[in-house]
Protein backbone atom coordinates (compact mmCIF):
# COMPACT_ATOMS: atom_id res chain seq x y z
CA UNK A 1 0.00 0.00 0.00
CA UNK A 2 1.38 3.48 -0.87
CA UNK A 3 2.06 6.15 1.76
CA UNK A 4 -0.74 8.23 0.25
CA UNK A 5 -3.20 5.34 0.53
CA UNK A 6 -2.10 4.68 4.13
CA UNK A 7 -2.71 8.32 5.01
CA UNK A 8 -6.14 8.23 3.37
CA UNK A 9 -7.06 5.01 5.23
CA UNK A 10 -5.83 6.40 8.54
CA UNK A 11 -7.76 9.62 8.00
CA UNK A 12 -10.94 7.69 7.16
CA UNK A 13 -10.53 5.49 10.24
CA UNK A 14 -10.00 8.57 12.36
CA UNK A 15 -13.15 10.13 10.99
CA UNK A 16 -15.16 6.98 11.86
CA UNK A 17 -13.79 6.98 15.42
CA UNK A 18 -14.38 10.70 15.79
CA UNK A 19 -17.89 10.24 14.40
CA UNK A 20 -18.72 7.52 16.92
CA UNK A 21 -17.31 9.65 19.75
CA UNK A 22 -19.37 12.58 18.57
CA UNK A 23 -22.48 10.42 18.66
CA UNK A 24 -21.68 9.25 22.18
CA UNK A 25 -21.07 12.83 23.30
CA UNK A 26 -24.50 13.79 21.95
CA UNK A 27 -26.23 11.20 24.11
CA UNK A 28 -27.81 11.95 27.47
CA UNK A 29 -25.90 10.87 30.55
CA UNK A 30 -28.53 8.57 32.06
CA UNK A 31 -29.32 5.15 33.47
CA UNK A 32 -31.96 2.61 32.44
CA UNK A 33 -33.69 0.09 34.70
CA UNK A 34 -34.56 -2.95 32.54
CA UNK A 35 -36.81 -5.86 33.53
CA UNK A 36 -36.67 -8.71 31.04
CA UNK A 37 -38.55 -11.94 30.31
CA UNK A 38 -37.93 -15.47 31.64
CA UNK A 39 -34.38 -15.68 32.99
CA UNK A 40 -33.91 -19.37 32.14
CA UNK A 41 -34.73 -19.12 28.44
CA UNK A 42 -32.59 -18.45 25.38
CA UNK A 43 -34.21 -15.11 24.53
CA UNK A 44 -33.05 -13.54 27.77
CA UNK A 45 -29.72 -15.37 28.08
CA UNK A 46 -28.56 -14.88 24.49
CA UNK A 47 -30.24 -11.65 23.43
CA UNK A 48 -31.90 -9.50 26.11
CA UNK A 49 -29.20 -9.61 28.80
CA UNK A 50 -26.21 -9.16 26.45
CA UNK A 51 -27.94 -6.26 24.69
CA UNK A 52 -29.09 -4.30 27.74
CA UNK A 53 -26.35 -5.25 30.19
CA UNK A 54 -23.33 -5.05 27.88
CA UNK A 55 -24.07 -3.54 24.47
CA UNK A 56 -25.92 -0.38 25.46
CA UNK A 57 -23.29 0.83 27.99
CA UNK A 58 -20.45 -0.02 25.58
CA UNK A 59 -22.06 1.42 22.44
CA UNK A 60 -22.93 4.64 24.29
CA UNK A 61 -19.34 4.99 25.47
CA UNK A 62 -20.54 4.83 29.07
CA UNK A 63 -23.13 7.58 28.67
CA UNK A 64 -25.97 5.15 29.39
CA UNK A 65 -25.64 2.74 32.29
CA UNK A 66 -28.11 -0.08 32.92
CA UNK A 67 -29.47 -2.25 35.73
CA UNK A 68 -30.83 -5.54 34.37
CA UNK A 69 -33.04 -8.22 35.90
CA UNK A 70 -36.10 -10.29 34.91
CA UNK A 71 -39.66 -10.45 36.14
CA UNK A 72 -39.26 -14.00 37.49
CA UNK A 73 -36.12 -12.97 39.38
CA UNK A 74 -38.28 -10.25 40.94
CA UNK A 75 -40.88 -12.85 41.95
CA UNK A 76 -43.41 -11.63 39.37
CA UNK A 77 -45.52 -13.66 36.96
CA UNK A 78 -44.95 -11.38 33.96
CA UNK A 79 -48.44 -10.04 33.43
CA UNK A 80 -48.04 -7.10 35.77
CA UNK A 81 -44.83 -5.55 34.44
CA UNK A 82 -46.53 -3.06 32.11
CA UNK A 83 -48.71 -1.86 34.99
CA UNK A 84 -45.58 -1.36 37.09
CA UNK A 85 -44.02 0.45 34.14
CA UNK A 86 -47.08 2.71 33.97
CA UNK A 87 -46.57 3.53 37.68
CA UNK A 88 -42.89 4.38 37.07
CA UNK A 89 -41.72 1.43 39.18
CA UNK A 90 -40.05 -0.07 36.08
CA UNK A 91 -38.49 2.03 33.32
CA UNK A 92 -38.22 -0.58 30.55
CA UNK A 93 -40.16 -3.86 30.58
CA UNK A 94 -40.28 -6.93 28.36
CA UNK A 95 -42.88 -9.66 28.67
CA UNK A 96 -44.96 -12.03 26.57
CA UNK A 97 -47.73 -9.92 25.05
CA UNK A 98 -50.31 -12.60 25.86
CA UNK A 99 -49.59 -12.17 29.57
CA UNK A 100 -50.90 -8.60 29.54
CA UNK A 101 -54.11 -8.94 27.52
CA UNK A 102 -56.36 -8.30 30.52
CA UNK A 103 -54.90 -4.79 30.65
CA UNK A 104 -54.69 -4.29 26.89
CA UNK A 105 -56.77 -6.70 24.74
CA UNK A 106 -55.39 -4.96 21.63
CA UNK A 107 -52.19 -6.96 22.22
CA UNK A 108 -54.02 -10.19 21.35
CA UNK A 109 -54.37 -9.01 17.78
CA UNK A 110 -50.62 -9.46 17.28
CA UNK A 111 -50.44 -13.22 17.73
CA UNK A 112 -53.22 -15.81 17.40
CA UNK A 113 -53.09 -19.49 16.50
CA UNK A 114 -52.40 -19.96 12.77
CA UNK A 115 -52.25 -16.26 11.84
CA UNK A 116 -48.57 -16.81 11.01
CA UNK A 117 -47.64 -20.44 10.29
CA UNK A 118 -44.04 -19.47 9.47
CA UNK A 119 -41.54 -16.90 10.74
CA UNK A 120 -41.58 -14.85 7.53
CA UNK A 121 -45.32 -14.24 7.90
CA UNK A 122 -44.92 -13.67 11.63
CA UNK A 123 -42.45 -10.89 10.98
CA UNK A 124 -44.64 -9.24 8.34
CA UNK A 125 -47.55 -9.37 10.78
CA UNK A 126 -45.49 -7.84 13.58
CA UNK A 127 -44.19 -5.02 11.39
CA UNK A 128 -47.65 -4.27 10.02
CA UNK A 129 -49.18 -4.15 13.50
CA UNK A 130 -46.36 -2.14 15.11
CA UNK A 131 -48.02 1.30 14.72
CA UNK A 132 -51.24 -0.08 16.22
CA UNK A 133 -49.37 -1.55 19.19
CA UNK A 134 -47.47 1.71 19.65
CA UNK A 135 -50.75 3.61 19.97
CA UNK A 136 -52.21 0.96 22.29
CA UNK A 137 -49.20 1.17 24.63
CA UNK A 138 -49.37 4.96 24.72
CA UNK A 139 -53.09 4.86 25.46
CA UNK A 140 -53.12 1.98 27.95
CA UNK A 141 -49.87 2.56 29.84
CA UNK A 142 -49.37 6.25 30.42
CA UNK A 143 -47.80 7.39 27.15
CA UNK A 144 -45.41 4.40 27.10
CA UNK A 145 -43.10 4.06 24.10
CA UNK A 146 -43.03 0.77 22.18
CA UNK A 147 -39.41 -0.29 21.67
CA UNK A 148 -39.34 -3.83 20.26
CA UNK A 149 -41.34 -6.87 19.15
CA UNK A 150 -39.53 -10.22 18.99
CA UNK A 151 -40.70 -13.85 18.82
CA UNK A 152 -40.05 -16.91 20.87
CA UNK A 153 -39.64 -20.08 18.77
CA UNK A 154 -42.89 -21.44 17.29
CA UNK A 155 -45.34 -22.42 20.05
CA UNK A 156 -46.18 -26.12 19.84
CA UNK A 157 -47.80 -28.84 21.95
CA UNK A 158 -46.03 -31.08 24.48
CA UNK A 159 -48.05 -34.06 25.73
CA UNK A 160 -47.40 -36.63 28.44
CA UNK A 161 -49.87 -38.94 26.75
CA UNK A 162 -50.09 -40.49 23.30
CA UNK A 163 -51.52 -38.30 20.52
CA UNK A 164 -51.53 -38.72 16.75
CA UNK A 165 -52.76 -35.32 15.61
CA UNK A 166 -54.95 -32.31 16.31
CA UNK A 167 -58.14 -34.31 16.86
CA UNK A 168 -56.51 -36.28 19.67
CA UNK A 169 -56.32 -33.13 21.81
CA UNK A 170 -60.10 -33.35 22.25
CA UNK A 171 -60.92 -34.03 25.87
CA UNK A 172 -57.36 -33.31 27.01
CA UNK A 173 -56.40 -30.73 29.64
CA UNK A 174 -53.92 -28.45 27.90
CA UNK A 175 -51.97 -25.56 29.41
CA UNK A 176 -52.51 -22.61 27.07
CA UNK A 177 -49.92 -19.91 26.44
CA UNK A 178 -52.56 -17.17 26.24
CA UNK A 179 -56.27 -16.40 26.10
CA UNK A 180 -56.72 -16.89 22.36
CA UNK A 181 -54.81 -20.18 22.55
CA UNK A 182 -57.19 -21.29 25.31
CA UNK A 183 -60.15 -20.33 23.11
CA UNK A 184 -58.66 -22.32 20.23
CA UNK A 185 -58.21 -25.37 22.44
CA UNK A 186 -61.79 -25.11 23.63
CA UNK A 187 -62.98 -24.81 20.01
CA UNK A 188 -61.38 -28.18 19.16
CA UNK A 189 -62.83 -29.81 22.26
CA UNK A 190 -59.86 -29.61 24.62
CA UNK A 191 -59.84 -27.84 27.97
CA UNK A 192 -57.59 -24.78 27.99
CA UNK A 193 -55.85 -24.45 31.37
CA UNK A 194 -54.20 -21.28 32.66
CA UNK A 195 -50.94 -22.12 34.40
CA UNK A 196 -47.71 -20.24 35.06
CA UNK A 197 -44.88 -21.38 32.80
CA UNK A 198 -42.71 -22.46 35.73
CA UNK A 199 -45.48 -24.71 37.10
CA UNK A 200 -45.92 -26.74 33.92
CA UNK A 201 -43.28 -29.50 34.39
CA UNK A 202 -44.69 -30.47 37.77
CA UNK A 203 -48.26 -30.38 36.45
CA UNK A 204 -47.36 -32.62 33.51
CA UNK A 205 -45.51 -35.04 35.75
CA UNK A 206 -48.41 -35.31 38.23
CA UNK A 207 -51.04 -35.63 35.51
CA UNK A 208 -52.77 -32.39 36.49
CA UNK A 209 -52.60 -31.53 32.79
CA UNK A 210 -52.14 -33.80 29.78
CA UNK A 211 -50.40 -31.35 27.47
CA UNK A 212 -48.95 -27.83 27.40
CA UNK A 213 -48.06 -25.21 24.79
CA UNK A 214 -44.72 -23.40 24.53
CA UNK A 215 -41.81 -22.86 22.14
CA UNK A 216 -39.69 -25.85 21.20
CA UNK A 217 -36.44 -24.44 22.60
CA UNK A 218 -38.19 -22.94 25.62
CA UNK A 219 -39.59 -26.38 26.44
CA UNK A 220 -36.20 -28.01 26.08
CA UNK A 221 -34.45 -25.35 28.19
CA UNK A 222 -37.01 -25.92 30.95
CA UNK A 223 -36.86 -29.71 30.88
CA UNK A 224 -40.33 -30.36 29.48
CA UNK A 225 -38.96 -33.30 27.47
CA UNK A 226 -38.30 -35.07 30.77
CA UNK A 227 -42.01 -35.04 31.64
CA UNK A 228 -43.52 -35.32 28.12
CA UNK A 229 -43.60 -38.11 25.56
CA UNK A 230 -45.13 -36.57 22.40
CA UNK A 231 -44.31 -33.34 20.55
CA UNK A 232 -46.88 -31.91 18.13
CA UNK A 233 -45.34 -29.05 16.03
CA UNK A 234 -48.50 -27.29 14.80
CA UNK A 235 -48.05 -23.65 15.98
CA UNK A 236 -51.28 -23.60 18.00
CA UNK A 237 -49.80 -20.95 20.29
CA UNK A 238 -48.49 -18.68 17.54
CA UNK A 239 -45.07 -17.18 18.34
CA UNK A 240 -45.63 -15.77 21.84
CA UNK A 241 -44.10 -12.40 20.96
CA UNK A 242 -42.18 -10.59 23.66
CA UNK A 243 -42.86 -6.86 23.55
CA UNK A 244 -40.54 -4.25 25.06
CA UNK A 245 -41.67 -0.76 26.10
CA UNK A 246 -40.35 2.21 28.08
CA UNK A 247 -42.52 4.20 30.46
CA UNK A 248 -43.61 7.61 29.25
CA UNK A 249 -41.85 9.58 31.97
CA UNK A 250 -38.47 8.05 31.16
CA UNK A 251 -38.93 8.27 27.38
CA UNK A 252 -39.96 11.92 27.50
CA UNK A 253 -36.95 12.73 29.67
CA UNK A 254 -34.58 11.67 26.89
CA UNK A 255 -33.36 14.01 24.16
CA UNK A 256 -34.49 13.34 20.60
CA UNK A 257 -30.89 12.35 19.74
CA UNK A 258 -30.85 9.74 22.51
CA UNK A 259 -34.29 8.46 21.56
CA UNK A 260 -33.28 8.03 17.93
CA UNK A 261 -29.97 6.37 18.86
CA UNK A 262 -31.67 3.94 21.23
CA UNK A 263 -34.32 2.92 18.69
CA UNK A 264 -31.65 2.30 16.05
CA UNK A 265 -29.54 0.20 18.43
CA UNK A 266 -32.59 -1.86 19.47
CA UNK A 267 -33.61 -2.54 15.88
CA UNK A 268 -30.16 -3.44 14.57
CA UNK A 269 -28.62 -5.22 17.57
CA UNK A 270 -31.60 -6.78 19.32
CA UNK A 271 -34.68 -7.19 17.10
CA UNK A 272 -32.85 -8.22 13.92
CA UNK A 273 -30.73 -10.96 15.57
CA UNK A 274 -33.73 -12.43 17.43
CA UNK A 275 -35.86 -12.65 14.29
CA UNK A 276 -32.97 -14.15 12.34
CA UNK A 277 -32.54 -16.82 15.04
CA UNK A 278 -36.24 -17.75 15.30
CA UNK A 279 -36.24 -20.43 12.60
CA UNK A 280 -32.96 -22.00 13.72
CA UNK A 281 -34.03 -22.02 17.38
CA UNK A 282 -37.37 -23.63 16.48
CA UNK A 283 -35.60 -26.34 14.49
CA UNK A 284 -32.88 -26.95 17.07
CA UNK A 285 -35.49 -27.07 19.82
CA UNK A 286 -37.25 -29.90 17.97
CA UNK A 287 -33.91 -31.68 17.45
CA UNK A 288 -33.01 -31.36 21.12
CA UNK A 289 -36.43 -32.62 22.23
CA UNK A 290 -36.63 -35.59 19.89
CA UNK A 291 -33.05 -36.54 19.09
CA UNK A 292 -33.85 -36.12 15.38
CA UNK A 293 -31.16 -33.71 14.18
CA UNK A 294 -28.25 -31.89 15.79
CA UNK A 295 -28.56 -30.56 19.34
CA UNK A 296 -25.69 -28.31 20.45
CA UNK A 297 -27.29 -27.24 23.74
CA UNK A 298 -27.00 -30.43 25.76
CA UNK A 299 -28.23 -34.00 25.80
CA UNK A 300 -31.08 -34.63 23.37
CA UNK A 301 -34.40 -36.08 24.49
CA UNK A 302 -36.36 -38.86 22.83
CA UNK A 303 -39.85 -37.41 22.45
CA UNK A 304 -42.05 -38.75 19.66
CA UNK A 305 -42.51 -36.14 16.89
CA UNK A 306 -46.13 -36.18 15.68
CA UNK A 307 -46.66 -34.97 12.12
CA UNK A 308 -49.00 -32.03 11.57
CA UNK A 309 -51.07 -32.77 8.47
CA UNK A 310 -52.62 -30.42 5.91
CA UNK A 311 -56.00 -31.34 7.37
CA UNK A 312 -54.80 -30.20 10.80
CA UNK A 313 -53.63 -26.86 9.38
CA UNK A 314 -56.96 -26.35 7.60
CA UNK A 315 -58.97 -27.20 10.71
CA UNK A 316 -56.91 -24.85 12.87
CA UNK A 317 -57.28 -22.02 10.35
CA UNK A 318 -61.06 -22.55 10.26
CA UNK A 319 -61.30 -22.04 14.02
CA UNK A 320 -59.20 -18.88 13.73
CA UNK A 321 -61.65 -17.35 11.28
CA UNK A 322 -64.89 -18.67 12.81
CA UNK A 323 -64.14 -18.32 16.51
CA UNK A 324 -60.94 -16.54 17.55
CA UNK A 325 -61.15 -13.40 15.41
CA UNK A 326 -64.85 -12.71 16.18
CA UNK A 327 -64.25 -13.28 19.91
CA UNK A 328 -61.34 -10.86 19.92
CA UNK A 329 -63.22 -8.27 17.88
CA UNK A 330 -65.93 -8.26 20.55
CA UNK A 331 -63.37 -7.51 23.28
CA UNK A 332 -61.98 -4.33 21.71
CA UNK A 333 -63.34 -1.06 20.37
CA UNK A 334 -64.22 -0.89 16.69
CA UNK A 335 -61.27 1.40 15.95
CA UNK A 336 -58.86 -1.41 16.85
CA UNK A 337 -60.79 -3.90 14.70
CA UNK A 338 -60.60 -1.49 11.75
CA UNK A 339 -56.88 -0.98 12.24
CA UNK A 340 -56.29 -4.73 12.53
CA UNK A 341 -58.04 -5.25 9.21
CA UNK A 342 -55.96 -2.47 7.62
CA UNK A 343 -52.67 -3.95 8.87
CA UNK A 344 -52.58 -7.65 9.72
CA UNK A 345 -55.68 -8.24 7.62
CA UNK A 346 -53.91 -6.85 4.57
CA UNK A 347 -50.94 -9.16 5.17
CA UNK A 348 -52.90 -12.35 5.83
CA UNK A 349 -56.11 -11.83 3.83
CA UNK A 350 -58.14 -12.37 7.00
CA UNK A 351 -60.89 -10.08 8.29
CA UNK A 352 -61.95 -9.46 11.88
CA UNK A 353 -65.58 -8.50 12.51
CA UNK A 354 -67.83 -8.27 15.54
Amino acid sequence: MTIKKCLVSATAAGMVIAGSQAVAQDLDKTSINYVGSWSSLSLYKNFERPFWQDHIPEASDGQISTAVTTFDQMGLGGGEVYRLMDRNVIEVASTVADYAVEDAPELEGLDMPMIAPDVETARKVAEAYRPVLADAFAERFGDAQLLAIVPYPSQMVFCNTEIGGLSDLKGKKVRASGRTTAEFLQAIGAEGITLNFSEVPGALQRGVIDCAVTGSLSGYSSGWNEVSTHLYPLPVGGWDHVVTAMNGKKWNSLSSETQEWLMTEIKENYEEPVWEAAVAETEEGIACLTGEGECTRGEAGDMMLVEATDKDFSEASRHLEETLLPNWANRVDQKWVDRWNETIGSVTGLKAAK
